[in-house]
């Protein structure tokens, strides 16, 4: 998953890409450290982007619309000026899609989505005569907003109780009462088994004991099995969200509560970026599964991985030819190449 190989970032078809946004384009007038890049896209987007209040939004949005343009390029070959985009079935709500140039006109044979949360932005795309398939991507920040005083005060139960509208009765209790493998302060995992009926708890501040693998007893702080819940909540999120943008619908859709997903663990994270290098990525897990009013939808794959200590980027696809097995769907859904601005967007960019 770096720059080194060759492959990285595409496989059957699939096209991941990532930008980190967090070190481009310095200072607080984007209109000045942006200036070329601005000029790179349309002057409805720009000024969007220019009227954006938070600096890290603009610059966000800014690589979403490069990196739009840059697949659309890459995977149909259609000169930068000359790319434009629309939406699909609905005009106003529908999923951004690429338009064909006059005098073709209509929706491009590709499928794309974009996410972008905390400075990075991922972007996963395919040609549909290789890849018969609709996409969707999401990034999560588990540290990004501050549920903590909330949790500390109603509970964990209180929280998750707060978005009734988008899991089920099945996926609120899951995410409430169980727990993926989580380490202690020192490094030592502790798994659902060790626990026992102390998953049950959700609530900060409570003395846990449990025997290890070797028997020795160790005690720890509620704390870090709260924590280890709220991130398994945002793996729950990045799935459903990810589905979501794949249908091209808005978390307002009466259906969401009836799209549930099982066997849901949370990936290990990774290590934070130091200094001028990438951040480690972490465990990619591709076992959960979907469902749709208690039907499982075979033809759909959702795989999630972490990267640096506090993101997770989801990835949902599905076939739309699909007739046995995931045979019409990659291997790996989540294999994303980390682009730089400079060599990979803005050189391709001049040059067309």
């Amino acid at each position: 998953m770096t720059d080194a190989e060759p492959d990285a970032g595409k496989r059957r078809g699939l096209t991941c890409w990532l930008l980190d946004t967090r070190t481009l384009w310095p200072g607080d007038r984007i209109a000045e450290s942006a200036k070329e890049a601005l000029t790179l896209i349309s002057r409805e987007e720009r000024d969007l982007i220019l009227r954006k209040y938070h600096v890290a939004d603009a610059k966000m949005s800014l690589a979403s619309a490069l990196l739009k343009r840059l697949f659309v390029h890459k995977t149909l070959g259609i000169p930068w000026k000359d790319i434009t985009f629309g939406r699909k079935r609905n005009p106003k709500h529908g999923k951004p899609c690429a338009l064909l140039p006059a005098p073709l006109h209509g929706p491009a044979p590709i499928e794309f989505n974009v996410s972008h949360q905390a400075g990075l932005v991922a972007l996963v795309g395919c040609k549909t005569e290789q890849l018969d398939a609709e996409l969707g991507v999401d990034i999560v920040c588990v540290n990004e907003r501050n549920e903590g005083r909330m949790i500390d005060e109603e509970g964990f139960e209180a929280w998750v109780d707060m978005y009734a509208e988008i899991f089920s009765h099945e996926e609120a209790f899951d995410i409430k009462y169980n727990v993926s493998p989580f380490p202690l302060l020192d490094g030592t995992m502790v798994t659902p088994e060790m626990l026992g009926r102390h998953d049950r708890c959700c609530s900060r501040g409570e003395e846990l004991s449990v025997t290890l693998a070797d028997g020795e007893e160790r005690t720890f702080s509620s704390d870090l099995m709260v924590d280890a819940k709220l991130r398994r909540f945002y793996t729950f999120w990045c799935y459903k969200e990810a589905y979501i943008k794949l249908d091209g619908e808005a978390l307002l859709a009466t259906w969401i509560p009836q799209l549930e997903f099982k066997h849901v663990r949370t990936p290990r994270p990774g290590t934070p970026a130091r200094c001028s290098t990438h951040g480690v990525w972490g465990e990619r897990i591709s076992d959960a599964e979907v469902w749709f009013e208690h039907a499982h939808m075979k033809e759909c794959r959702v795989e999630i991985q972490a990267f640096e200590e506090n993101f997770m980027i989801g990835v949902a696809a599905k076939g739309r030819k699909w007739e046995s097995g995931h045979e019409e769907l990659p291997d790996v859904l989540v294999d994303f190449r980390a682009l730089h601005l400079e060599k990979d967007v803005m050189r391709v960019a001049r040059e067309t």
